[in-house]
């Protein structure tokens, strides 16, 4: 950034600097703010100067946007020739419901769909399931069989929209669901678009919603990436997500290590497949949070691009530069919005979304300012949808590709989280691997602590939640709820009902049977996965099938 003999003339002048204006600054600081730290409580130094990037080789660590390493952007002009997607998070009741609140969305101008799913789908149970009741579309839109999926997507031009579908131990078959539903709109899964969460490692680590073993668990995974890569060449395979881990309580810099672990995690099972790198990590992609410390989220995403580029070449001998591109989707954090004056949510997702765009995000969620309350209505939606519309329109933030980057203030904390991040591969490392720290609760420990952390430090006061322990106001907020319709439930019940009844029960359990043989050997499951939904096999009675052969898992109890 600047040559050795700049930077000997400057030391001397900050030198005098701090001398003189240090006390100074020092004695008008006002008592409540003695120390400085950013949202994972990290400090934060009154001043940065080119001292603290001295050690920057610009070619090696910042290079051009769209060049390698990465850290300024995977687009040598970003969002000025084509804007991030924008994928509101949406999905609640039934298929019909969320198909109206799709087709709502995008006539105001969203650009891809994002699918939430309810409780019982993300655990593999039917909507009839005694094990659903009381959570059918809680938290997001009931699928049962692929009767629900066709529902789902009705008028939706899917060669034309891309989709997310945020699925994890069932995602296989949720999957195999949208492609059975396209081609039921006769297209091929090579003309698809879109991402399957599909992050089982995350889900062990932070958000716990596992069905299979480890192990068998990442079985399924890698017969997903097989998959994709010889007959859905344009979808994503994987998005391995931070995003859970940070909503758990996990600091900025755990949110990239462990995330990047997992990717990696990831890279070594598709190898040991028998893959080629370069076959299947074009199509790896990653999902961020977007919390309240504006810079530190901006410098955690040029970081992770950094970090994802040199090991991908360096260590795992990918020859494809598409290999090296840390591609992600961001949500704003959805823990940090306050049922209490609910109002200040806009301005928090504003900011959080922001950061987003100036950290290069190829896909942003806003969340609404309900959403402490309940899933978001449809005004509240629409306000999100426009925090994005505004900041791509309005903002000029778009202009310029990575506009903060050489910010002395912004390359510190870069360097300070791929630091960070790298101390956390070392201990992973010598734990033995991701799954061996899983095993040990290595992750789980370090998020909890840091979550312990954070909510003490709003305890005591010394960090500051508008609304809640600063300027409280104590009446309630008047915000609109969403209703879902009350005779859903029983709607989905008698659907599921009638395709019992009406589809080929022998053709069924032969496609049952098939898929139990294929779990049972070393095949690729999705075809077989596939055969079973076009016979409108449950997905219920397909996970049965899966647990009989690779059992279910129960986390240890750790003291």
């Amino acid at each position: 950034m600047y040559n050795r003999q700049k930077l000997a003339a400057l030391k001397d002048s900050f030198k005098k600097w701090d001398e003189v204006d240090l006390k100074k600054a020092l004695s008008a600081l006002p008592e409540r703010r003695k120390q400085f730290i950013t949202t994972s409580s990290e400090p934060v130094r009154r001043l940065y100067t080119p001292l603290d990037t001295s050690e920057l080789d610009y070619e090696k660590d910042l290079g051009h946007p769209g060049q390698y390493p990465y850290t300024r952007g995977v687009h040598p002009s970003l969002h000025r020739s084509k804007l991030w997607t924008m994928r509101m998070f949406a999905g609640f009741g039934t298929a019909e419901e969320t198909n109206a609140r799709f087709k709502y969305l995008l006539s105001q101008g969203q650009t891809g769909l994002s699918i939430a799913f309810d409780l019982p789908t993300l655990m593999g149970y039917d909507s009839d399931s005694p094990e659903a009741l009381g959570e059918f579309g809680k938290c997001g839109v009931a699928i049962s069989s692929l009767k629900d999926m066709e529902i789902l997507l009705e008028g939706i031009p899917l060669d034309k929209v891309s989709a997310s579908m945020t699925i994890n131990s069932p995602a296989a078959i949720i999957w195999a669901m949208y492609i059975a539903a396209a081609e039921k709109q006769g297209l091929r899964p090579d003309q698809l678009r879109g991402t399957t969460q599909n992050d089982i490692l995350k889900e062990f680590i932070a958000q716990k919603e596992y069905i299979f073993p480890p192990e068998p668990s990442m079985r399924l995974v890698v017969d997903t990436m097989e998959f994709g890569a010889q007959h859905v060449p344009q979808w994503n395979s994987i998005s391995i997500s931070g995003y859970h881990i940070r909503e758990a309580g996990s600091t900025a810099a755990q949110e990239l290590a462990f995330t990047l672990s997992d990717g990696f995690e990831y890279v070594r099972w598709g190898i040991a497949r028998g893959m080629d790198v370069d076959e299947f990590a074009p199509r790896l992609s990653f999902f961020f949070n977007s919390h309240n410390d504006f810079f530190e989220e901006i410098a955690k995403y040029r970081a992770a691009r950094r970090i994802w580029a040199r090991e991908m070449r360096e260590t795992f001998g990918a020859k494809n530069p598409r290999s090296w591109l840390l591609r992600f989707h961001t949500q704003t954090a959805g823990v940090s919005l306050t049922a209490q004056q609910p109002e200040n949510n806009v301005v928090r997702v504003a900011l959080q979304a922001l950061a987003a765009v100036l950290g290069g995000t190829q896909s942003l969620h806003t969340n609404s300012l309900d959403e402490a309350l309940a899933l978001p209505s449809q005004h509240a939606v629409t306000i999100a949808l426009r925090t994005q519309q505004i900041i791509a329109e309005e903002s000029g933030v778009t202009n310029t590709v990575d506009p903060l980057g050489g910010s002395f203030f912004v390359e510190a904390q870069t360097d300070a989280i791929e630091s960070q991040a790298y101390g956390y591969f070392n201990r992973i490392a010598a734990l033995g691997g991701v799954l061996p720290a899983i095993e040990k609760g290595f992750f789980q420990s370090e998020i909890s602590d840091a979550a312990y952390r954070y909510q003490r430090e709003i305890d005591t006061g010394e960090r500051k939640i508008i609304g809640v322990n600063a300027y409280v106001d104590e009446k309630m907020p008047s915000v609109p709820i969403l209703e879902m319709d009350p005779q859903g439930y029983q709607r989905q019940l008698a659907r599921l009902a009638e395709l019992r009844r009406t589809r080929n029960a022998s053709q069924v359990e032969q496609a049952l049977g098939r898929l139990r043989l294929a779990c049972q050997g070393t095949e690729n499951t999705m075809p077989y996965i596939l055969e079973a939904v076009r016979a409108y096999a449950t997905l219920g009675e397909m996970i049965g099938v899966m647990k009989e052969s690779f059992g279910v898992y129960a986390e240890p109890t750790w003291i």
